[in-house]
């Protein structure tokens, strides 16, 4: 549990933030503050009207957040919201680098309001949430530059499985990052609409910017994904045709092999009666024709540019 703007007691504070609470803390916050902590099933429904509510003077929202993992990935996390007049409880049962940051933000700007250790907390969330679109956009830009400017089939086939693998990646992430803004698009429309009589005061003014960076990051995030599957398909695309190019050279390949076999069966008969076996250069001919019979086709094929 870590207190926000360091007070004599938790009575006193403004902000209460709860990492994996254990018992005994619950009960100390709920008894300091008189407001009742959700608990991880609570934060974790999906349904708006549990995560957007108002009880006994103060909002209890909660969303879900983007976390690190430790391989570089990001996973989705539940994280909970109660916002009163005078301290706010935020709870979470992992380690977010983003609250770590509201935190030193809050204390090194000496904030003293509920309202306004919660409105840090928003804008720093869609603060990072920008960062690792930008970061998507970037590894997109990429993707699409070695995947459209790249060299021979040889270069194109050794990379294609990894280009797909990154794709799907970079759009597992940003469904991740879109999650999360929605949720924080809902709480902010929430506050700011909601008209609940007694309800704690929230500058307007920031909320109302917060609400328009979700947007446009929401938008921004949907052009992402847009390119994601253009770069998905794409990928396909490529390789079905490297797909298509093998089944050709196999079927070329079948084609400039029956004329021989159909010489060599030929002249393979045991029959009683064959002139040529009785000619000095009756198996010089016959290696002249399966030679020339596998040349022909190749011939053709190379004239009609199949090959």
């Amino acid at each position: 549990m870590i207190v926000a703007h360091p007070a004599a007691n938790l009575a006193e504070a403004v902000w209460i933030d709860l990492c994996e609470p254990t018992e005994e803390e619950l009960q100390r916050v709920q008894a300091a503050t008189g407001l009742r902590v959700p608990n991880q099933n609570e934060i974790s429904e999906i349904e708006s009207s549990s995560r957007l509510a108002f009880e006994k003077g103060a909002y209890r929202v909660s969303t879900p957040l983007v976390a690190p993992l430790g391989d570089g990935q990001l996973a989705l996390t539940s994280v909970g919201f109660v916002l009163s007049a005078h301290v706010l409880l935020t709870v979470r049962f992992v380690q977010l680098p983003t609250f770590d940051a509201a935190h030193q933000a809050f204390v090194a700007q000496q904030g003293s309001t509920a309202d306004e250790a919660f409105l840090r907390i928003l804008e720093i969330i869609v603060d990072r949430s920008a960062d690792k679109l930008e970061r998507a956009g970037a590894e997109c830009d990429e993707l699409s530059r070695s995947t459209f400017s790249g060299g021979g089939r040889s270069q194109l086939s050794s990379g294609l499985r990894a280009t797909l693998a990154r794709v799907g990646r970079v759009a597992d992430d940003m469904s991740r990052i879109r999650d999360a803004l929605l949720g924080l698009g809902r709480i902010a429309a929430f506050v700011m609409e909601s008209g609940i009589e007694g309800a704690p005061p929230v500058n307007a003014a920031r909320m109302k910017a917060i609400r328009a960076d979700v947007a446009s990051l929401t938008d921004y995030e949907a052009h992402l994904s847009g390119k994601a599957q253009f770069l998905l398909d794409a990928t396909l695309g490529f390789i079905n045709i490297e797909q298509n190019e093998i089944v050709k050279t196999l079927t070329i390949a079948s084609v400039v092999g029956i004329p021989p076999v159909l010489v060599a069966g030929i002249y393979g008969m045991n029959f009683h009666v064959m002139p040529e076996l009785g000619w000095a250069f009756g198996y010089p001919m016959a290696i002249a024709f399966i030679v020339i019979s596998a040349l022909l086709p190749l011939v053709w094929f190379k004239r009609r540019k199949w090959m």
